[in-house]
């Protein structure tokens, strides 16, 4: 393993980035916007899914894709400044990049503002792959051949292994550790500052969770 170098994947929102608080401030906007109520409490806690996942619950149908375009319309505004970067997400970059490896992300995230989130924190992934949700996002992990896929959801896990991949789960978003395990992921981290010292461990051949 270790004389090979290592592409690891990444999901943005809640395993790379806080973007609760951004994207609470986009669902309040959006609801001003249009009148019509969102509770943006409850829909931050069910990140992870494409965005029409949630609208649907606020919206009629025939509304939802155009309520979408609007939302990505207003966010860059609304959310890029008020998102944060998780513990351990800039580390957990450097780590996979000292190691000779690459490091990509692979979101649900409409692709230009997942990049603008990771400009603003000055992280500089390899590559960003957005606009898919779970199996789809292993098309992506197969094209960049990728080893390792780290993400905090039951979407993620299925990525990994629709890909054949090693999924690497964080419990920073709306799954304990126990119910990472449950879902079936093969790591279990409590957060991304555990990853260095995971990924050293699995590359020397002496895996440490």
């Amino acid at each position: 393993m270790a004389d090979m170098a290592l592409t690891v994947g990444f999901d943005l929102d809640m395993t790379l980035i806080d973007s609760r608080p951004g994207i609470h401030a986009c669902y309040t906007a959006l609801s001003e916007r249009t009148g019509t109520y969102i509770d943006a409490d409850l829909a931050i806690t069910r990140l992870g899914p494409p965005l029409e996942e949630e609208l649907i619950n606020w919206f009629p149908a025939e509304q939802v894709a155009a309520t979408a375009d609007l939302y990505r319309e207003m966010y860059p505004t609304i959310a890029i400044a008020a998102t944060p970067a998780l513990p351990g997400a800039r580390e957990a970059i450097t780590a996979v990049r000292e190691t000779g490896g690459r490091a990509i992300v692979v979101t649900a995230k409409y692709e230009p503002n997942a990049k603008l989130h990771l400009e603003h924190l000055g992280i500089q992934p390899d590559a960003v792959i957005g606009n898919l949700w779970a199996e789809q996002k292993a098309e992506a992990l197969r094209e960049y051949g990728v080893g390792v896929y780290v993400g905090d959801h039951e979407g993620d896990v299925r990525a990994a292994r629709a890909a054949g991949t090693l999924s690497v789960t964080v419990a920073t978003g709306p799954y304990s550790s126990d119910q990472l395990g449950a879902l079936g992921a093969d790591v279990v981290l409590a957060d991304l500052t555990q990853f260095p010292d995971w990924l050293a461990g699995y590359l020397d051949g002496t895996p440490r969770a």
